[in-house]
């Protein structure tokens, strides 16, 4: 009897953590299921998802770099809650659905930070960033300031997503923490491979609102310097570890119609980052 599974997708796979997250919740629920990790290139994307809609066991899949962007051409429909881009394909009557449990992520990680009052900062205006934004837009944040090396891009962002605020660059960084309620940080800064958080940001930090958060999206290592200065500074400091948790619940329901054991969060924190 053939067994359903789900997969991620992407080129490089190697490195991704979905594999331990979805299998550790198949075998915490006892569900029978299947969850592979694939190495797609670029020119065999088409040929790779026309062979899927035809598989009758295939629960769908996420989508990690390169394919975010291109992959959404070749989907029947975007649900995608204005990103621009998708990380989770899902097969459905009417065809292949895209959708961003990234945003989902965000605001399981500051269901308990964020709504209407102080402004947010957010660091960066990539595609991290937007996921970011429609979280906290859809939270209620009403006013949101962006600290970007590109801020062009930042601008884009605010009008994009009809969001009030102001754009700053790394150099300004006091000005945009000051009285704010957190920050997220969804740049690669800080991440293994790229440069540090700017000390402008780590020293600034303190113009937070006391009892604020800081939301570093980076994950992989155990800390980062931002979370370091975060809880140096009293304040509640969150991983990136929450965010790729919370997004893989929303998708692992999508896959196998079962909710994740959150119960066993600890647990699986400890295996992803040991």
């Amino acid at each position: 009897m053939a067994v359903p599974y789900a997969e991620v997708i992407g080129d490089p796979i190697a490195h991704s953590k979905s594999p331990l997250i979805h299998r550790f919740w198949l075998g915490k629920l006892g569900l029978e299921g299947e969850y592979r990790a694939v190495r797609v290139a670029s020119s065999e994307l088409p040929d790779w998802l026309a062979a899927r809609r035809g598989d009758p066991d295939w629960r769908g899949c996420n989508v990690t770099i390169p394919h975010k962007l291109s992959i959404m051409s070749l989907l029947d429909e975007v649900d995608d809650q204005g990103v621009g881009a998708v990380n989770c394909v899902l097969p459905r009557a009417g065809g292949l659905v895209g959708r961003n449990t990234d945003v989902a992520g965000v605001e399981e990680a500051l269901a308990d930070d964020v709504g209407p009052g102080a402004p947010v900062c957010l660091i960066g205006a990539g595609g991290g960033a937007r996921a970011a934004i429609a979280a906290l837009a859809g939270m209620g944040v009403g006013e949101l300031r962006i600290i970007a090396r590109d801020q062009a891009a930042g601008r884009d962002l605010l009008d994009g997503f009809a969001m009030e605020g102001a754009v700053f660059g790394f150099e300004d960084s006091v000005e945009a923490l000051d009285g704010c309620a957190g920050i997220v940080n969804a740049s690669p800064l800080g991440m293994e491979g790229f440069p540090f958080m700017p000390e402008t940001v780590l020293s600034a930090i303190s113009f937070v609102r006391p009892g604020g958060f800081v939301l570093d999206m980076v994950y992989g290592s155990a800390t980062t310097p931002l979370i370091e200065q975060a809880g140096r500074a009293g304040l509640k400091a969150k991983d990136g570890l929450v965010m790729l948790i919370g997004q893989a619940k929303q998708a692992f329901h999508y896959f196998f119609e079962a909710a994740a054991p959150s119960e066993h969060d600890g647990a699986l924190r400890r295996l992803l980052a040991p």
